[in-house]
């Protein structure tokens, strides 16, 4: 492997959560609690991308998370890619998509709305892009 191209080191075991939008890097980290995780993470911010101009990536070693756990972040981060990494090769690679269902993600519009006034999750159904 070329060094120049190497931006941030490999993980043995783990995720990563690639071509996030560097403005939004740190709501994905929000999202997904980061903060609070023992895990080694390696955060790779405003990096150069042919694609996006400038990108940013999360390496969390030993952490793999399930379908519904990363498809929320499509809300904040809709073309994360995420790899999944078992000695040291990448045996999964998924986009991230809209689940069916946002819960505790979006907050009503509106402000009479009980979700907003009560100590209540709440929950929106994704009805298509249109």
């Amino acid at each position: 492997m070329n060094k120049k191209e190497m931006m941030v080191a490999a993980i043995e075991n783990g995720t990563v959560l690639d071509h996030i939008p560097s403005e939004r890097l740190f709501d994905v980290v929000s999202m997904l609690h980061l903060e609070k995780m023992g895990n080694s993470i390696t955060i790779g911010f405003n990096l150069k991308s042919a694609v996006m101009g400038t990108k940013s990536i999360i390496k969390i070693a030993d952490k793999f998370f399930s379908d519904d756990e990363i498809n929320q972040l499509s809300v904040v981060a809709p073309n994360v890619t995420l790899s999944t990494i078992r000695d040291y090769e990448v045996v999964e690679k998924k986009e991230v998509h809209m689940p069916e269902e946002l819960i505790g993600i979006v907050r009503c519009d509106n402000h009479k709305c009980i979700t907003n006034n009560e100590p209540m999750r709440t929950r929106f159904h994704f009805l298509g892009k249109e």
